[in-house]
C-alpha cells in the first residue's frame, strides 16, 4: 500500500512538473514564436512582441513590448498587456477574465493626403470567406471583471484637409468594471484623457454589450479649436485666430433596435473666438458664447435648448464698389475641392451623376431655443460703393429672442436694442412667425443721425446735410414676404433738419422740427398722415439772372435713360395701383422763407417770417379741395394772409384761394419798377388783395391793388421799360388821399395752352394805364362816375513685472476720464522691457518653468500622478540639479564646456545656471513678450476698469528701453488723432 501511495504520488509530482514545464516555459516560447512568425507574415513594416508570460496555476497571461513600426516610429503598441483567465469558465459557459490591463498603449492615426488609413496598411490579410447572416446569432460569451488601460498615448494626423490637422492625447485612462456580452450586463466605465495642448476628454458612465447601450456623461474642457480648424476652413475661407471649446452633456444610447441616442443637460461654451478673412482682415471677435440647459432626442429629431448667452461680437461687413458685400464676396470666391484639385493639376473626369430617385420626404428636425441673450455686440459697417465712403458703427447691440420654434408651432418674440453712431437708439420688440413669414413689431428710434444719407444723395443734388436727427414711435406689421406685404403705423419726427447749398454755400430748406403723427403706410398701397406740423421751416428760392431757378441749379443731370427701360418702366407703373395718400391737416408754425430774383437789375430781395397756419386734409382718392389759412409778414411788418381751398393733386379742377398783402414798402419793388416803368421808386406802400377761383378749368380772378403815397425816384435804363409818360399816368390814377386803387378782373379757361394769366394781368393793367396817359381827362371822368498738470505720459512697473501699481493705476483712472472728454484722441501704448533690470528675473522664471516643464514629462513617463499642467507642479530641489544639465544642453544647444568636468557638483551646477540666466537675460524675445504684456496691463485696465472703449486704444511695437536707477522700467505712452 505504501508503495502504490508513493507511486500515486511521484505520478502526481510528475504530471505536475510536466504541466509547469509547458505552462512556464514551453507553451510561452511556443506561442511567442508563432505569433513573431504571423507578425513577420502579414505585417507590411517591422512588427515584434518581446515577451510572453502564462502561469498555468493562476492562468494569468502577460505579454511584453508589442510593437507595429519601426522601432522609435511605433504606429501600434503597448508596454505590457495583462490578462487572468478565471476557471469557473469551464461550468459557467463564459469564458471569464478577472482582470485585464494594458500598459502604456499607443496608437497613430494618419490620413494620407489621398484618404488612405495607415492602421489599414499595417497588415496584409488573406480574404476571408463570406459567411451568411444569421440573425439569431448570439455574441460570444464573456465576462470581464476589470479592463483598466493605462498612460494611453494617441497621436493623430490628417493630411488631407489643405493644412494638416494634429493632435495628441498623450495620458489617456481608461477603466471598465463587469464588462459582459451576456444580455442585460452592463459595465460602469471611466475615461480621462489629456493632451499637451489641452482638450481634456471626461468620459464616465455605464456600457451594455448586449444590446449596445450606454448611459453616463461626457466633458470636454479647454478645447483648441484650431486642432481641427482645417476641416473648417476648406468649406468655409475663414482664419481661425483663437477659439476655445468647452463640452459638457449626459447622454443614454441604447442600438437594440434603431438609434437611440439622447443628450440632456448639455452645455457648451466657446470663449474667446475671433476669426479672419484670408488676408488677414479681422471678421469677428467673441468674447464668449454659452449654450445651456440643452435636450437633444435623435430619435424623435428633437432638439430643446434652454438658454444661449453670448457677449461681446465685434464684426465687420463692408459693400464694396461692385455692390456686393465683402462676406458674400468671400464665400463666393472659396473654390470647392475639385477646383482646387483641377488647379493644382489633379486628374479629374466630369461623371454627370444619376439623378436620384424621388423619395418621401423624411421628418423634419425640430428645434426649440427657449431663452437667446445677445450681448453688446457690435457691428462695424463700411459702404464704399458711393463716391464718398459711409463708415457707421451700430453697437452695443441686445438681441433676445424667446421660444423660438423651427416648426413655427407658435410665434417667437423678439426684443432688440441697438446704438447707431455716436448717439441714435434703435429698439424693436414684438412677435414672429416663420411659416407663413410675418412678424408684428413696436420699433423706435432716437437721434438718428441723418447725415449718415450725404453719400447718398450726393449723386443727386448738390445740397449739403449740415444736422437733422430722427426719431419715430412705429409699428410694423408684416403679413407676408411673397408677395411683400406690410403695414407701418405710428409717429415719424425729425429735429433741426438743416441743408446747405453747396453752389452759393447759403441755406436751402430747414426746419427745427417735423412731426409726423398718425402715419399708416400700407405696402404699395396708401399712405396716410393724421397731421403734419411744421415748426420753424425755412425755404430759400431764387431766380437767377437767365430765368432758371435755384432749384434747378441743385439737381444734378442724370443719365438718360434708354427707350425699352422706358417702355418698361411706363408698363409697370400703367399697370401698378397709384399709391393713395392722405393728409389729415398741416400745420405751419413760425415759418420763412427767402425770394430772390436775380434777373432783374438791380437784384430783387424779399424776406417772408412769422408764418403761422394751416392746411386742411388732402386726399388723393377724393375730390375735396383742402382748406388753406396761413399768415405771415413780409419783410418783417407787412402782413400777409392765404386763405381759401384747393385740390393738391387736381388745382384745375377745384380752387378757391384769396391772398391779401398789406403795407408792403414798395422800395423793395424797385428791380420791378425800374424793369418796366423806367424809375426807381422812392416812397410808398402797397396793399393787394388777390382773389382766384378756378372751376373745372375755368379762372375767375379778382385782382384789387392799392399804391399809398407813391413817389418815384430817378430814371433808370430800361430796354423793357414802357414807352409811356409814368410820372403823368401816376398822377391820373392817384386820388385827393395820394392813393391808387386798381381792379383787375381776370377770366379764361386754363385747359387752352395758348392762355397765361400773368401776361393778361400785365396787359390789362398797361392797357389801364394807357388809357389813362391817352384819355386822361376821360379817365378822370370815368373815376368820378363809377442760426491738471499731472504727468500722464508714462507708466512705471517693477523689474521683471506686469502688474501695474496703486499708482499707475491711479494715474490710469485720471488719464480714462481725460480720453472720454477728448473722444478725438487715440491712445497708443509702447510696451517697454529694459535688459539690465528685468533681464535676470524673466532669466528666472523662465529657468524654474523649465524644470517644472522637465520634471513633469519625467513623472508621466514614470505614469505617476500629476498635475493638470506642468506650471502647477512644484519642483524639489533636489530634483532640480539632475535636470539642470539636460536643460543646459537643450536650451543652450551645446555641451557643457570640458573644463567644466573637474569641477564639483555644485560648481558645475552653478556655472550652468549662470549660463542659463545670462542667456535668457539677454533673450530679445522674452523681454519684448514682457514688454508687450504690460502694454496689454495698461489697455485692459483702461479698458475693463477705466470703462474706455478698446478701438481708442493701440498698440505699438513693443521697445527695449533702460531702467531707471531705481530698477523700474518705464513704459511711454503716446496720444493720435482719429
Amino acid at each position: 500500500m505504501l508503495k502504490g501511495l508513493i507511486r500515486t504520488l511521484v505520478v502526481l509530482l510528475t504530471a505536475i512538473a510536466i504541466y509547469s514545464l509547458l505552462g512556464f516555459l514551453i507553451l510561452p516560447g511556443i506561442g511567442l514564436r508563432i505569433i513573431n512568425q504571423q507578425l513577420a507574415n502579414y505585417a507590411t513594416v517591422p512588427a515584434k512582441l518581446d515577451r510572453l508570460e502564462f502561469n498555468p496555476f493562476t492562468l494569468e497571461l502577460t505579454l511584453w513590448g508589442f510593437g507595429v513600426g519601426a522601432p522609435g516610429k511605433e504606429q501600434v503598441g503597448f508596454d505590457r498587456f495583462y490578462a487572468n483567465l478565471q476557471t469557473d469558465s469551464l461550468w459557467t459557459k463564459a469564458l471569464h477574465l478577472a482582470d485585464v490591463q494594458l500598459d502604456k498603449p499607443k496608437t497613430e492615426v494618419l490620413f494620407n493626403k489621398d484618404g488612405t488609413l495607415n492602421l489599414t496598411q499595417l497588415f496584409k490579410l488573406p480574404a476571408s470567406e463570406p459567411t451568411p447572416a444569421n440573425p439569431d446569432s448570439k455574441p460570444f460569451p464573456l465576462r470581464i471583471d476589470a479592463i483598466k488601460l493605462a498612460d494611453g498615448y494617441l497621436h493623430f494626423t490628417d493630411m488631407r484637409p489643405s493644412e494638416p490637422i494634429e493632435f495628441l492625447y498623450d495620458s489617456m485612462n481608461l477603466e471598465l468594471k463587469n464588462l459582459s456580452t451576456l444580455p442585460e450586463d452592463n459595465a460602469d466605465m471611466t475615461l480621462v484623457a489629456n493632451g499637451p495642448e489641452g482638450g481634456r476628454i471626461d468620459w464616465s458612465g455605464t456600457l451594455s454589450v448586449v444590446p449596445i447601450a450606454s448611459k453616463g456623461t461626457l466633458k470636454l474642457t479647454d478645447g483648441k479649436m484650431k486642432a481641427w480648424w482645417p476641416y473648417v476652413r476648406d468649406a468655409l475661407p475663414l482664419v481661425l485666430e483663437d477659439g476655445v471649446l468647452n463640452f459638457s452633456t449626459d447622454y443614454t444610447l441604447n442600438l437594440a433596435k434603431d438609434t437611440q441616442m439622447v443628450l440632456n443637460n448639455a452645455t457648451a461654451s466657446i470663449a474667446p473666438f475671433n476669426i479672419n478673412a484670408p488676408d488677414g482682415r479681422p471678421l469677428a471677435r467673441l468674447e464668449r458664447l454659452d449654450v445651456s440647459d440643452t435636450t437633444v432626442d435623435l430619435a424623435k429629431q428633437h432638439v430643446v435648448v434652454g438658454k444661449i448667452n453670448s457677449k461681446n461680437l465685434e464684426t465687420w461687413v463692408t459693400r464694396e464698389k461692385d455692390g456686393q458685400l465683402d462676406w458674400q464676396k468671400l464665400f463666393a470666391s472659396h473654390p470647392s475641392k475639385a477646383s482646387r484639385a483641377a488647379h493644382k493639376g489633379v486628374e479629374s473626369v466630369t461623371v454627370e451623376p444619376p439623378k436620384p430617385a424621388p423619395v418621401a420626404p423624411s421628418k423634419p428636425w425640430q428645434v426649440l431655443l427657449k431663452e437667446v441673450q445677445l450681448r453688446d455686440y457690435r457691428v462695424h459697417l463700411a459702404d464704399n460703393e458711393p463716391k464718398t465712403p459711409v463708415a457707421l458703427d451700430i453697437g452695443p447691440i441686445n438681441v433676445d429672442v424667446n421660444n423660438f420654434d423651427s416648426l413655427n408651432q407658435s410665434p417667437f418674440t423678439v426684443k432688440l436694442d441697438a446704438g447707431i453712431g455716436k448717439q441714435g437708439k434703435l429698439t424693436a420688440s414684438g412677435d414672429v412667425n416663420l411659416n407663413p413669414v410675418s412678424a408684428k413689431l413696436k420699433v423706435t428710434t432716437q437721434d438718428i443721425d441723418l447725415r449718415i444719407a450725404q453719400a447718398y444723395i450726393d449723386p443727386f443734388i448738390r445740397l449739403e446735410l449740415r444736422s437733422g436727427m430722427l426719431d419715430s414711435d412705429l409699428t410694423v406689421d408684416l403679413n407676408n414676404i411673397d408677395p411683400l406685404a406690410f403695414t407701418v403705423d405710428g409717429r415719424v419726427q425729425i429735429d433741426q433738419l438743416h441743408t446747405l447749398d453747396t453752389l452759393k454755400n447759403r441755406d436751402f430748406l430747414k426746419w427745427q422740427r417735423l412731426n409726423l403723427e398718425g402715419l399708416k403706410y400700407k405696402h404699395e398701397d396708401s399712405l396716410s398722415i393724421a397731421s403734419v406740423k411744421f415748426a420753424q421751416p425755412y425755404v430759400r428760392f431764387m431766380i437767377n439772372d437767365d430765368r432758371t431757378t435755384n432749384i434747378d441749379d441743385l439737381l444734378i443731370p442724370q443719365p438718360a435713360t434708354s427707350s425699352s427701360t422706358k417702355t418698361t418702366a411706363q408698363t409697370t407703373s400703367n399697370k401698378s395701383k397709384p399709391l393713395g395718400i392722405h393728409i389729415g391737416g398741416i400745420a405751419i408754425n413760425d415759418g420763412s422763407a427767402n425770394f430772390a430774383d436775380f434777373s432783374l437789375t438791380p437784384n430783387f430781395a424779399t424776406a417772408i417770417q412769422q408764418l403761422n397756419g394751416q392746411i386742411g386734409t388732402i386726399d388723393s382718392r377724393q375730390a375735396k379741395p383742402a382748406s388753406v389759412n396761413v399768415a405771415g409778414k413780409v419783410d418783417r411788418y407787412a402782413p400777409v394772409t392765404i386763405k381759401g381751398s384747393v385740390n393738391p393733386f387736381n388745382p384745375l379742377a377745384s380752387l378757391d384761394i384769396a391772398t391779401s398783402f398789406k403795407r408792403v414798402e414798395l422800395t423793395t419793388l424797385t428791380p420791378y419798377s425800374g424793369k418796366f416803368a423806367g424809375y426807381r421808386i422812392r416812397k410808398g406802400r402797397l396793399n393787394l388783395d388777390v382773389h382766384y377761383l378756378i372751376t373745372k378749368g375755368q379762372l375767375k380772378a379778382q385782382n384789387k391793388l392799392v399804391v399809398e403815397q407813391l413817389q418815384l425816384g430817378e430814371k433808370v435804363d430800361s430796354p423793357d421799360a414802357v414807352d409811356l409818360p409814368i410820372k403823368l399816368a401816376i398822377a391820373l390814377l392817384k386820388d385827393t388821399n395820394g392813393t391808387i386803387s386798381i381792379d383787375l378782373p381776370l377770366t379764361g379757361d386754363l385747359n387752352n395752352p395758348q392762355f397765361s394769366v400773368m401776361p393778361i394781368v400785365w396787359q390789362t393793367l398797361r392797357n389801364l394805364v394807357l388809357r389813362a396817359v391817352q384819355a386822361p381827362f376821360k379817365f378822370i371822368g370815368g373815376l368820378i362816375n363809377g442760426g491738471g498738470s499731472e504727468d500722464l505720459g508714462t507708466v512705471s512697473f517693477g523689474p521683471g513685472s506686469s502688474e501695474l501699481s496703486a499708482d499707475a493705476q491711479k494715474a490710469l483712472n485720471t488719464l480714462a476720464e481725460a480720453l472720454k472728454k477728448r473722444p478725438a484722441l487715440r491712445l497708443e501704448i509702447e510696451g517697454t522691457a529694459a535688459q539690465s533690470s528685468d533681464g535676470p528675473l524673466i532669466a528666472k522664471d523662465r529657468l524654474e518653468r523649465e524644470y517644472q516643464y522637465t520634471y513633469y514629462k519625467i513623472l508621466q513617463r514614470r505614469g505617476e500622478k500629476v498635475p493638470a499642467q506642468a506650471s502647477l507642479l512644484e519642483v524639489p530641489d533636489d530634483e532640480k540639479a539632475p535636470l539642470l544639465e539636460g536643460i543646459y544642453r537643450s536650451r543652450m544647444k551645446q555641451q557643457p564646456p570640458a573644463e567644466w568636468a573637474d569641477l564639483s557638483r555644485e560648481e558645475r551646477a552653478a556655472k550652468m545656471r549662470d549660463a542659463l540666466i545670462d542667456f535668457w537675460s539677454k533673450s530679445e524675445i522674452l523681454l519684448r513678450q514682457l514688454g508687450q504684456d504690460r502694454a496689454s496691463s495698461i489697455k485692459d485696465y483702461l479698458v475693463d476698469k477705466g470703462g474706455l472703449a478698446d478701438d481708442r486704444v493701440y498698440f505699438i511695437d513693443a521697445s527695449l528701453g533702460e531702467a531707471e536707477s531705481d530698477g523700474r522700467v518705464i513704459t511711454p505712452l503716446h496720444l493720435d488723432s482719429e
